[in-house]
This record gives C-alpha cells, sequence and structure tokens, in this order.
C-alpha cells in the first residue's frame, strides 16, 4: 500500500518518528506542524490521508478538520491526548474517520492508516432505486440530492442498506461504526439515526428509508422506497 501522508504534529520527535515508520511502509509523509498552514497545504497536495493532531498552535484540530470537510473527504486519521467521550463524539461528527489516542505504538498508527485507506479505497457505490452511497467519497444522494452526511452518519446508513431487512440492534450497530471500542451509549445510535431521518426528510421527500422496531433495533426496508 502506499500514499502521500500529511502528517500535522507539533512535537518535532513524535512527527519525525511517525514520517520514519509511514516511509518504511510505503509511504510518502510530509509534516506540519502549525495548525493554521494544513488547509492551504490540502487544498494545494491533495493527501491521501491525514493525521490530523487536535493540540496544534495556529488553529485548533476541530476546527482544520471541518474547514477540510467543506472541501474534501480525504481520510482524516484524528491524534488526541483528549480521551473525554464528548470530544470523540465531535471530532467524528466533524468528518474525522477514526481516533488514536496517545500514547500509542507507531506500529498501531500504521495499522489504522492501512485501515483506514482500505476501507476508503475499497468504497463502492451502492444503489437502492433513488439512494446512492458512493463508499469512495462518503458520499449519499436521495433523487439526486446531496443529504450531507458526516463520516459516521455514512458508515451508519451504509452498513444498513448492505444488509436490507435485517433488524440491528444499538449495540450492533455501535460495534460496527465504532470499531475500536470507544465509551459511547446506546442513545448515541438513536441520535445518529434521528439526524439521518431529518436529512433525508430536508431533501423534501417523504421516503422512510430507515424504519424502527419497537424494543429490538432498526432496519432499512428497500421495498419502502
Amino acid at each position: 500500500m502506499s500514499g502521500n501522508i500529511l502528517i500535522v504534529e507539533d512535537e518535532p520527535k513524535l512527527a519525525s518518528l511517525l514520517s520514519d515508520y509511514l516511509r518504511a511502509s510505503g509511504f510518502e509523509p510530509f509534516c506540519l506542524s502549525n495548525g493554521a498552514e494544513v488547509v492551504p497545504w490540502a487544498r494545494a497536495h491533495k493527501p491521501d490521508l491525514i493525521l490530523l493532531d487536535l493540540m496544534l498552535p495556529g488553529r485548533d484540530g476541530m476546527e482544520v478538520c471541518k474547514d477540510i470537510r467543506t472541501f474534501s473527504h480525504v481520510p482524516i486519521l484524528m491524534v488526541t491526548a483528549r480521551i473525554e467521550e464528548i470530544d470523540r463524539l465531535l471530532g467524528l461528527e466533524l468528518g474525522g474517520d477514526d481516533y488514536i489516542c496517545k500514547p500509542f505504538s507507531p506500529r498501531e498508527v500504521i495499522a489504522r492508516v492501512k485501515a483506514v485507506l482500505r476501507r476508503t479505497r475499497d468504497g463502492q457505490t451502492i444503489q437502492a432505486k433513488g439512494l446512492v452511497l458512493d463508499g469512495h467519497r462518503y458520499r449519499a444522494t436521495l433523487n439526486g440530492h446531496d443529504l450531507e452526511l458526516t463520516a459516521v452518519e455514512f458508515k451508519l446508513l451504509q452498513f444498513l442498506v448492505d444488509n436490507p431487512g435485517h433488524i440491528f440492534g444499538r449495540q450492533q450497530l455501535m460495534d460496527k461504526i465504532y470499531p475500536d471500542e470507544r465509551i459511547v451509549t446506546d442513545r448515541t445510535i438513536d441520535s445518529h439515526i434521528k439526524k439521518l431521518r431529518r436529512k433525508i426528510e430536508a431533501v423534501g421527500t417523504q421516503t422512510k428509508l430507515i424504519h424502527s422496531v419497537y424494543g429490538v433495533g432498526y432496519k432499512f426496508e428497500p421495498d419502502s422506497l
């Protein structure tokens, strides 16, 4: 596996270590230490993945991630010492593809980078009547209207669409979209489902894609499209 990886890290030794490991794994790393430099660089060079530290001089990593998502679906692996649940959820809502918490092993970072790239590069276009999911760009449209989903919302919808008619409990869905066992509550899934439904309604359609099964969970029912 290869690709250009942007490392955004203000600790020189850590940036150098990650750079060495990425290069040894066949990647071409580039390093920035100031958050204010990231968006212009990403626009100009279009990296294949960004390793983004959240605590940065110049500009906060969360703000950087949010700005990047206005023009790019490049995979973003957030690197942070913040372990509180709210930061994890907020980061993913802003469009981060995965988290890794400090302290970490460089080998773990390489494994995560490869996993995220494999997942995004293996993305495929799925069509279910008026619904189109583009796994390469994490983009979902319904009858030609962009649903403007976050990465987490897209993964949740994609998983349900991949298994039409199958009922999944909250824990099953959490295990799927939060594979690194981060701490979230079962109501997190309810919140994502509510937002998905709201975005579907916002494009001016009465289509009900996701059905609730009382006391069990949720399912995608293509026959209802």
